[in-house]
């Protein structure tokens, strides 16, 4: 039995075609870096949260974080991106795999959007400052805001019981190893120190939003 990337110890378990017999490119190892990534997500973005709390005093780590979280959101969107091609466009072992439920697969496209939106605007608004001109683009990012953390949360509360199936699996030692750890976290690690560039090089961008 296949699951998100983990292939269970039972006796039907496929063994060919990137299930099983995972050459780490395959569905197993795309599985494993797009949870990575997610994981790695969510305390970055619960700080950006806070931050929204108190933002004329936090403006400075809003954007410091929102330019670190850049890396791997980008990564996140082209791991999913890649399952949604392969599997479209015919790939055996993504089709032997099958499509997500209903609900994920109408909410991937919302999330990706929103994110997308989210980051847009608020590079606009780190780039130009107060003066965006005749487009209130302080108001597009925050509705952009607002739709991503509906379509978001809903997202990650329909993620969270597989995280923790998979999760327990693992601990049991009920999963093949998938091939290919090693360049999955090299990945990782690349799209956050693109990120944690970003942050460095664009903090200062923070300044024409600071109070007194």
């Amino acid at each position: 039995m296949y699951e998100d990337g983990l292939v269970t110890l039972t006796s039907d378990a496929p063994q060919v075609d990137g299930v099983g017999a995972d050459d780490g490119s395959g569905p197993g190892g795309n599985a494993r870096l797009t949870r990575v990534t997610g994981v790695l997500l969510l305390p970055l973005l619960a700080v950006q949260g806070w931050t929204i709390l108190s933002i004329s005093r936090l403006v400075t780590v809003h954007v410091f974080v929102g330019l670190l979280l850049l890396g791997p959101a980008c990564l996140k969107i082209a791991t999913t991106g890649y399952r949604f091609v392969r599997y479209y466009t015919g790939a055996r072992a993504y089709r032997r795999q099958g499509p997500p439920p209903l609900l994920r697969r109408l909410l991937g496209p919302l999330v990706a959007a929103s994110t997308v939106g989210v980051f847009a605007t608020g590079l606009t608004l780190a780039l130009v400052g107060h003066d965006t001109g005749p487009v209130p683009v302080l108001l597009l990012h925050k509705l952009m805001f607002l739709s991503w953390i509906g379509v978001t949360s809903l997202h990650v509360l329909l993620h969270l019981p597989r995280l923790f199936a998979v999760t327990r699996r693992r601990l049991a030692g009920q999963a093949f190893p998938v091939p290919g750890a090693a360049g999955r976290w090299a990945v990782v690690a690349l799209a956050l120190a693109v990120g944690t560039a970003l942050a460095f090089a664009g903090v200062h961008l923070a300044n024409a939003w600071r109070v007194g």
